[in-house]
C-alpha cells in the first residue's frame, strides 16, 4: 500500500539530516517540496535523483488533488523549506486529506527548530507551550500575549527579522522583564543562543538578521494572600471604629487580595473575642 512520508529535513546543516530520512527520499517516485531549490541542495549533497514537484503555502490546495492521485498507486514524501512539515509549514492538509482516504501517513522525525531552541535555552524543558509565528499586526500579537501572559509553562515561537524588534517591544510590554532565550540561525554558520532579560533582548538585537526562535519564561504563580497578624489588628481597629462590617470587608479585600468569605470569618471571630473581654 503505497505512503505519505511526512521527512524532516536539515533546519540549517545539511548534516543533520537522518539516515533513514534519505534512504526514504531515494525510495519514492516523487517528493512534494515547500521550495524546490532549497531541497535540490540537499538531495545534490546526497547524491538523491527522485523526482520533485512543488508544495507551497499558495498552490497546496490546487495541488492536493493530484498529490492525492499521486498515492493512490506511488509512495511520496513531503518535505518543507526546513524541520518537519505540517509544523508551522505547509503540510497539514495533505496529512488530513491522505490519512481520510486511508493512506499510510509515517512521519520521519529529525531536526527541529522548535526542540533545539527550548533545549539551549536554559529555560525550563518539562513543560513548554508553542506559538507558531507571533501575528503581524501590532493588536493581534498583544492580544496573544494578554491571553497566555498567565501560562505557567514555558513558550516558544517563531519570529521573522523585520518584525523581531517590535515584538520583542510588545513581550516585554505585557509579560514584563521576563528571563528569554532568542535562538538565532540554528545550526547555520551564525548560529547565536542569546540568554538574559526582555529588556536586554531589546537592547540586543538593534538590527536583527536570520531566521529567530524565542523561547520565554512561563508566567509565574502569584503567592496565595495569607490572613497575618496585621491584617486581624486592622479589622479589630475597624470595628472600634465603628466601621460597619460590608464597607471594612470591601476594603480589606481590595487591600490585602484575600476573600471576603475569609474575610468575614476572621471579622466575627475577632467581634466574639472582644464581646468575651468584656463579659471578663
Amino acid at each position: 500500500m503505497p505512503a505519505l512520508y511526512v521527512v524532516s529535513t536539515p533546519i540549517g546543516n545539511l548534516e543533520d539530516v537522518t539516515l533513514r530520512a534519505i534512504r526514504v527520499l531515494k525510495e519514492v517516485k516523487l517528493i512534494a517540496a515547500e521550495d524546490t531549490r532549497k531541497t535540490k541542495r540537499l538531495l545534490d549533497h546526497y547524491g538523491i535523483h527522485t523526482q520533485m514537484t512543488s508544495y507551497y503555502e499558495h498552490n497546496k490546495m490546487a495541488k492536493l488533488g493530484y498529490l492525492l492521485r499521486f498515492l493512490e498507486t506511488d509512495d511520496l514524501a513531503l518535505v518543507s523549506e526546513a524541520g518537519m512539515p505540517g509544523i508551522s509549514d505547509p503540510g497539514y492538509e495533505l496529512v488530513v486529506a491522505a490519512a481520510r482516504q486511508g493512506v499510510r501517513v509515517v512521519p520521519i522525525p529529525g531536526p527541529s527548530a522548535i526542540i533545539a531552541a527550548v533545549a539551549v535555552s536554559g529555560l525550563p524543558t518539562d513543560q513548554f507551550t508553542y506559538l507558531g509565528f507571533l501575528p503581524r499586526k501590532k493588536s493581534e500579537r498583544i492580544g496573544l500575549l494578554e491571553r497566555i501572559s498567565s501560562e505557567p509553562k514555558t513558550l516558544v515561537a517563531f519570529e521573522a527579522p523585520h518584525r523581531l524588534t517590535d515584538a520583542l517591544k510588545d513581550i516585554l510590554e505585557v509579560l514584563g522583564d521576563r528571563r528569554i532565550a532568542v535562538v538565532r540561525e540554528l545550526t547555520k554558520l551564525h548560529e547565536e543562543v542569546f540568554r538574559g532579560t526582555m529588556s536586554e533582548a531589546v537592547e540586543h538585537f538593534q538590527e536583527p538578521r536570520g531566521e529567530f526562535t524565542i523561547v520565554i519564561e512561563g508566567g509565574q504563580k502569584e503567592a496565595k494572600p495569607v490572613l497575618t497578624a496585621e491584617v486581624e489588628n486592622e479589622i479589630r481597629s475597624l470595628q472600634q471604629q465603628g466601621v460597619p462590617a460590608r464597607e471594612a470587608i470591601a476594603h480589606l479585600s481590595s487591600t490585602t487580595g484575600l476573600s471576603r468569605k475569609e474575610l468575614y470569618q476572621s471579622w466575627l471571630a475577632a467581634k466574639k473575642g472582644k464581646g468575651s473581654d468584656e463579659e471578663s
